[in-house]
């Protein structure tokens, strides 16, 4: 009797709760118009959060990229002095013979102190002079030679010549240096501002396009200095570092999804890669300086140098997004090769592999993007010296863009500031093209499933 009563009471509750779900609910009712008016504000609060967050990043980009670029952009154009040059061919071919051996030991900087005293005959004083000589960058008399040694005839004729300036000059004419400030404020005295004056009145100052930031090496004089250089050894570092981390990245990722058994052993290689993605870059940089430098010998400063280190940093995030495509392949496209007889290799070299192609090249092309950015490995292996000359090959002396810019940041010259936000507009440049690259290619070769 007892189960008996205990059953209708359970068939009683049950009865109730059933009466209470199946009551028609009542829209018009004050409470559920509370409740929904409730919903649609937290989601108007959820998409003015997201819009507001959006806003500050775009924002703060903003003021990034205009901090940058105002800096910056001055560096594209250089100031020129004209000076009415006398190619003097007692100081140029005494002999008259038109070596050019001869044409190439001879004194253009005389040349260039000659014109600047002839333009302005009142300095007389050392120090005065100097100041006058600094008027024009000293690299002007290379240009003067290379220039004549293209046209010989101008040996015994006198032209107006287009000079680069030197960098105080340069930026007072950009207008980075204040002439009305007190003497002592300034780096340019009264007398340098007066023949700047004079040079502006004849038309002889003018700002063109500066090439050689484009095309020269490194330098100590900042109006000299150029990115080519650096450039050059970010793609043969590039390259030693494409060359080792793809192939090998994806045949690693390759065995890891499609053929090693899943045991203890394997466990520990994916976990191992992956917290070697998230493994501060100067470790790397240690690890290079350790094993290529001290063990193998390898020549310092060198792009094969930071190639090999910088491939294994990029090596994780290759594998790790070659894994991913991989792995989001359909399974059925595998059933389907081998149902028709083609080996497990062939089902991976011809099916898995070009489909999953568009995600493993996006992952290399940000893994390489990031090599390209990054500084402190290669600080650790001895890129960071002064080099002067363009590298030839992965074996030559260099540097590269990030480095570059370091070593720039750290001049005391204020020509150098505009020079530093240059190169990182050209680095950033470079940066959104690869990334961009990456988008490109994911979205021409993507397929919908």
């Amino acid at each position: 009797m007892t189960d008996m009563a205990s059953l209708m009471e359970d068939r009683a509750a049950a009865k109730v709760i059933s009466d209470k779900v199946q009551k028609p609910v009542d829209w018009d009712s004050p409470k559920i118009a509370r409740n929904i008016k409730k919903r649609y504000a937290a989601e108007r609060r959820f998409k003015i959060y997201g819009l507001s967050a959006i806003g500050v990043a775009l924002l703060a980009l903003f003021v990034l990229a205009f901090s940058i670029g105002s800096k910056g952009y001055t560096a594209f154009f250089q100031t020129y002095v004209q000076l009415e040059i006398n190619f003097d061919p007692a100081e140029i071919d005494p002999n008259g013979t038109g070596d050019p051996a001869v044409i190439g030991k001879a004194n253009f900087d005389d040349l260039i102190k000659k014109a600047l005293l002839a333009r302005f005959p009142d300095v007389t004083d050392r120090r005065d002079k100097r100041d006058l000589y600094g008027v024009v960058s000293g690299g002007a008399s290379y240009d003067l030679r290379e220039r004549v040694m293209e046209n010989p005839n101008l040996i015994g004729q006198t032209r107006k010549i287009w000079l680069i300036s030197g960098d105080d000059f340069d930026m007072l004419n950009k207008g980075y240096i204040d002439a009305n400030v007190d003497e002592g404020s300034r780096r340019l005295n009264d007398k340098e501002i007066g023949w700047y004056d004079a040079l502006v009145s004849d038309g002889a100052v003018e700002k063109k396009f500066h090439s050689r930031f484009f095309t020269s090496g490194d330098s100590r004089e900042p109006e000299l200095a150029g990115i080519w250089g650096a450039a050059v050894g970010s793609f043969y570092t590039l390259l030693v570092t494409l060359f080792l981390s793809f192939p090998i990245g994806v045949l690693a990722a390759v065995y890891l999804e499609e053929f090693a058994p899943k045991n203890r052993f394997t466990t520990i290689v994916e976990v191992n890669i992956n917290n070697l993605a998230a493994v501060p870059s100067i470790v790397f940089g240690l690890l290079g300086l350790e094993v290529y430098l001290n063990v193998m010998h390898l020549p310092r400063s060198a792009p094969v140098v930071g190639g090999l280190t910088l491939a294994l940093m990029t090596l994780p995030t290759i594998i790790i997004a070659s894994r991913a495509a991989i792995k989001a392949v359909p399974p059925s496209i595998r059933q389907a090769a081998l149902g028709l007889g083609a080996s497990p290799v062939q089902t991976v070299t011809h099916h898995v592999l070009p489909l999953a192609m568009p995600g493993i090249l996006t992952g290399t092309i940000i893994g390489m993007a990031q090599a390209l950015g990054e500084t402190a490995p290669l600080l650790m292996i001895g890129m960071v010296a002064f080099i002067v000359d363009i590298p030839g090959g992965a074996l030559d002396p260099a540097t590269v863009l990030p480095v570059q810019i370091y070593l720039w940041a750290d001049s005391p010259e204020r020509a150098f500031v505009e020079k530093t936000s240059a190169a990182i507009m050209v680095l950033l440049a470079f940066l959104i093209l690869m990334n961009g690259l990456a988008v490109y290619l994911r979205k021409k070769f993507e397929r919908k499933w």
